[in-house]
């Protein structure tokens, strides 16, 4: 699950009322209250379901960070009526968080960065893009996969996380963005240090786009 929290060596262990929760050095030791279904076994070992873990975390994480963590757990099988349910239980620590969240948990994502970018678009009041939207030519021939893209305006928006692309990727990409404007799109490429400045960096931009796609 990805998390803006570094691992570290400690081991969390939760523990059910009315048992208590173990107090000792290299323990964080968590009292909460669980659902039978939201346990499981990894190696005869019982821990949290991902929708558990994902819920528990709504007193520790931001919405945005939520949202990533619930994109992925969407990739990974899990459905969107648990992640409302488990959002929605009547009283669970972080509920108002959660229930922000779980609105905007959408399938198909494939990077945390790419949540972002979305969020940070649909937060400035932009319409929201379809993600991962293949791009295809007139006649049905494979273009491109696109991150987010808004097809009625042709405007394609991607989140490049490579700090160093070798020759030869930076050579396919070179001929995949000229493929992409070919079909007369217009792509704004996000990489890290836009999200410094987003709403200069990536919210404008994109915005400036949308804006000319209007034009008569």
């Amino acid at each position: 699950m990805p998390l803006p929290i570094p691992h570290d060596d400690l081991l969390h262990v939760s523990a059910i009322p009315p048992a208590r929760e173990p107090r000792t050095a290299g323990i964080v030791g968590h009292r909460v209250s669980m659902p039978p279904d939201g346990v499981t076994l990894l190696n005869d070992l019982p821990i949290a379901t991902r929708v558990e873990t994902w819920a528990q975390l709504g007193t520790m994480l931001r919405r945005e960070d939520l949202v990533a963590a619930g994109d992925w757990a969407l990739t990974q099988g899990e459905s969107a009526s648990d992640l409302h349910e488990a959002a929605g239980r009547a009283g669970r620590r972080g509920a108002v968080t959660l229930r922000e969240a779980v609105e905007l948990i959408r399938p198909g994502v494939e990077s945390p960065r790419e949540t972002l970018v979305r969020l940070l678009l649909v937060d400035a009041g932009l319409p929201e893009p379809r993600i991962n939207w293949t791009l295809r030519t007139p006649e049905g021939v494979f273009v491109a996969r696109l991150d987010l893209a808004y097809p009625d305006e042709r405007v394609a928006v991607e989140y490049d996380g490579r700090q160093h692309a070798d020759a030869e990727q930076f050579r396919r990409d070179a001929d995949r963005w000229r493929a992409i404007a070919r079909e007369g799109w217009t792509l704004i490429r996000v990489v890290a240090h836009h999200l410094d400045a987003p709403q200069r960096d990536v919210v404008a931009p994109v915005a400036r786009a949308l804006r000319a796609a209007e034009k008569p």
